[in-house]
């Protein structure tokens, strides 16, 4: 004799990966930018245990904006494995093509550096650094690169929909290795000319294209974020429309999601011409490692604790359904598709990020992980509405003396055939078969399947190519 506990949830459906963006859109963003790398050292991404391209599998999964980051000169490839560049013009133009071929929106990152930028680095390229005094040519060097980047984006129907000037820029842009190295830093009359030459070059773009193209600027921490923003401000850099912030629970703790809020709500209040983006987070479902290279994220929230794919959906729900509380505008992952494999980089072969991504430690999607967050049912959410269909209710129930799956559809109508696909914690498929066309208002399908020993598993509703539906199974088993 089995108890049993059905916990489901409405969904949400989405067509081919294109989604119909209203006044306020809302945005589920990924960080792909070293997925062409990944791919060259050998990575090959799956579903359910089958091969997939990994743009299709975020897109199925209603990720509707793809963030890549753009190096100006990354030399320092040329020394790593096969001597490749990646996140380079030509590898943003391959990874651009690939986000709007699955109907994806685009946030174009300049990093305005050859190699990382962030709070601790914001080195200038090598080719200005000889000019990195002389303010005036700095900035038409900035002005003519950002505007260069952009119209041969154009030129090859990639333009992308958004574009943030500098990337974590608490102590702004461009600066010489030796102040960079002197320590804290923050010139606003040079930071400020440099920030409106680049807004300027995205606003012609803008002109000469017909497009409209969203500018953002992203600071890391959000307590940083209320007075940097206000700067920005103050010293006359008004022009942009997006304010991004990073927020990491490893690297700004003890700030919790609720502050967070508190601090995006606030910004909203006093600047309400602007929009506020989570444009970094990030969340470890293990705390295992699967290569040599030092994971870069090891702690964990004591309310999203111990790390499991579980903990790493939470923490994103949660996250998002506050951003949607606070007025925000979207939040983006960072690098959820960064795996190991056996390729190097500066400091150590394989991944710094394998434990937070949304893949196993062998490249398969993560059940009830973090890829599960942007079809999770908001409350509050109005501003993303996928194409062409409401929001519909499945109910899944079981029979255990029977070991029979009853799925009952209301108010929903497709007409090619479903399937569905059974699979425990592991992530191992225990059942695929196929459901018919539902053609009714209300219409049950029953379906016979293994019997299961006492624990969780999910229950996968697929249209074609799309992920309509997952519900959780609790089996119990009593005496």
């Amino acid at each position: 004799m089995y108890s049993q506990i059905i916990r489901t949830g409405l969904l949400v459906l989405s067509l081919s990966g294109v989604f119909i963006v209203t006044a306020q859109p809302f945005y589920f963003g990924a960080d792909l930018s070293y997925v062409n790398e990944m791919e060259d050292c050998g990575v090959i991404f799956h579903e359910e245990g089958a091969e997939k391209d990994v743009y299709q599998i975020f897109s199925d999964h209603q990720c509707n904006l793809v963030r890549l980051r753009l190096w100006h000169t990354p030399s320092w490839y040329d020394n790593l494995n096969d001597g490749n560049r990646y996140s380079d013009f030509a590898d943003v133009k391959k990874a651009i093509t690939r986000a709007k071929a699955e109907g994806m929106h685009v946030l174009l990152d300049f990093h305005l550096s050859d190699n990382w930028a962030d709070p601790g680095k914001q080195v200038i390229p090598a080719a200005w650094a000889a000019v990195v005094d002389d303010l005036p040519v700095l900035k038409d060097s900035l002005y003519n690169y950002v505007y260069h980047v952009l119209t041969q984006l154009h030129a090859e129907d990639l333009l992308p929909e958004m574009v943030q000037i500098g990337n974590e820029t608490n102590r702004g842009i461009l600066l010489s290795q030796a102040v960079n190295n002197a320590g804290w830093t923050l010139n606003w009359n040079r930071n400020s000319q440099l920030f409106n030459r680049a807004i300027d070059a995205v606003r012609d773009v803008e002109t000469a294209s017909g497009k409209d193209i969203i500018i953002a600027l992203h600071v890391a921490d959000p307590v940083d974020a209320i007075w940097l923003f206000e700067q920005f401000i103050e010293n006359g850099v008004t022009d942009f429309d997006v304010m991004g912030i990073s927020y990491y629970w490893a690297w700004h703790q003890p700030v919790t999601i609720s502050q967070t809020g508190d601090i995006i709500e606030g910004l909203k209040a006093d600047y309400p011409g602007y929009d506020v983006m989570i444009f970094e987070t990030g969340y470890i479902w293990t705390t295992a490692s699967n290569d040599n290279a030092n994971n870069i994220i090891n702690s964990t929230h004591p309310a999203y604790h111990p790390a499991s794919p579980d903990s790493q959906r939470r923490w994103l729900v949660d996250l998002t359904q506050e951003v949607i509380n606070s007025g925000g505008k979207g939040v983006i992952y960072w690098e959820p598709a960064w795996v190991s494999s056996t390729c190097w980089t500066q400091w150590g072969q394989g991944s710094h990020q394998e434990h937070a991504t949304f893949f196993d430690f062998d490249n398969n999607l993560l059940v009830m992980g973090g890829m599960e967050w942007p079809s999770h049912q908001y409350g509050n959410l109005s501003g993303v509405s996928p194409a062409g269909r409401n929001v519909q209710a499945i109910e899944i129930r079981t029979d255990t003396n029977a070991w029979r799956l009853d799925i009952v559809f209301r108010d929903f109508e497709v007409a090619e055939n479903l399937s569905i696909v059974l699979v425990n914690v592991k992530g191992e498929v225990l059942l695929s078969s196929n459901l018919e066309a539902v053609t009714q208002p209300e219409m049950m399908q029953s379906l016979s399947i293994p019997e299961l020993g006492s624990g969780v598993y999910f229950v996968m509703i697929n249209s074609g190519a799309e992920r309509i539906h997952t519900g959780e199974i609790l089996i119990i088993a009593t005496k």
